[in-house]
């Protein structure tokens, strides 16, 4: 069964917190072709250009552009030598999240406290420093080949970091809205949810809000399990989901086939007026999951009183949910890669804190016939 904390709202005891997040930072994508990415992310999803790194900057054996749209900020990065680590990655994984960056008001301090309590490091406290001042990074390892890099940039006046430079283009498209990450999911393997639990209870400091079994996250063929881990404030969120028992393959089953193992699943992204965001993104040719149009026959009876009109909702595949504070609409796109990996969440929140218990079967229906299509069920 599912329960719900008062820690989701929110308004866990921030003097307690260890590891005090600010939100997240940025998130880095490892691709194939990074100058293709941005363009993609640019053109569909309404980003900007920001700045870009490369043999330009002074780095050799690797390019990375950097787009933003309100407090999102997205870095696509790309090796320029097959052998190089980059390179490896994306030949394993496909173009898949490297990188969730969290930022922070002391990256030394981050380090400390988590490297104490078990975690990995993947980079001792480093400080970068150009003219416009500093900025300190540090950095452990979560599931799979991901990584938490703690970014501490008070100091910073640039337009990224040292390193970049600034990124000017004469095309960029306007903004469809997008505002900022509201929660991103990982995909690990059988038996490995309470593991990573337990790392961000124990290293992180983090807190299970709200869970999920496979009598929750279930159809007739497949199944998951999911935990939702909460930093103390409440700014940053990491669903943890893994396979559960079914008569067919579940889609995190084909995501850890495909991707080669664990990593991020989906990122969802808010937005304050989803009607206006999904137009826009389906318009620039962002794909999304569609449901049932029975979906919406009793949709009123089921979460009462919405200040939207049922009939845009219906037309563009909007999910709705209530809980105990509120509602949200949701939406998912296809995978966005080749590889049926990773995929968008576009999401609204009109009080709600949850994460769409009461959309789950016929969200997981709508994937399973697209793995059907790609006979991956």
């Amino acid at each position: 069964m599912s329960t719900l904390s008062a820690a989701n709202t929110g308004t866990a005891n921030a003097s307690a917190d260890f590891l005090p997040l600010q939100g997240t930072d940025y998130v880095e994508f490892y691709v194939g072709n990074a100058k293709q990415a941005a363009h993609f992310y640019k053109s569909a999803f309404g980003f900007q250009s920001v700045a870009y790194a490369g043999p330009e900057t002074g780095i050799k054996d690797k390019v990375s552009y950097v787009v933003r749209q309100n407090k999102l900020t997205f870095v696509f990065t790309t090796a320029l030598y097959p052998d190089h680590v980059i390179a490896q990655h994306v030949q394993l994984h496909g173009d898949g999240v490297r990188v969730l960056a969290l930022r922070v008001g002391d990256a030394t301090s981050a380090w400390n406290e988590t490297v104490s309590r078990g975690g990995v490091s993947c980079m001792e406290p480093t400080t970068l420093t150009d003219k416009s001042g500093e900025v300190v990074i540090s950095g452990i390892h979560t599931y799979g080949d991901t990584l938490h890099l703690f970014i501490e940039r008070e100091n910073y006046k640039g337009v990224f970091m040292p390193g970049y430079r600034e990124w000017k283009t004469i095309y960029n498209a306007p903004s469809t809205g997008l505002l900022y990450v509201d929660h991103c999911v990982g995909n690990v393997g059988w038996h490995q949810m309470d593991r990573w639990v337990r790392f961000y209870e124990d290293v992180m400091g983090f807190r299970n809000i709200l869970s999920f079994d496979d009598k929750d996250i279930s159809t007739e063929y497949s199944a998951l399990m999911s935990k939702v881990m909460s930093n103390g404030n409440g700014y940053v969120k990491f669903p943890i989901n893994e396979p559960a028992e079914g008569k067919k393959k579940s889609q995190v089953e084909e995501y850890l086939e495909f991707y080669r193992g664990e990593g991020v699943q989906h990122v969802a992204l808010a937005t304050h007026n989803i009607v206006e965001t999904v137009t826009q993104l389906r318009d620039r040719g962002v794909e999304f999951l569609q449901v049932p149009t029975s979906y919406y026959d009793d949709l009123l009876n089921r979460v009462g009183t919405i200040d939207e009109d049922v009939q845009p909702l219906k037309e563009l595949g909007i999910l709705v949910d209530r809980d105990e504070e509120g509602y949200l609409l949701q939406i998912f796109t296809k995978p966005v890669e080749d590889r049926p990996t990773l995929f968008f969440e576009i999401i609204q929140r009109k009080g709600a804190q949850s994460f769409g218990k009461g959309n789950f079967k016929a969200l997981f229906e709508a994937i399973e016939r697209e793995q059907s299509a790609r006979g991956n069920l």
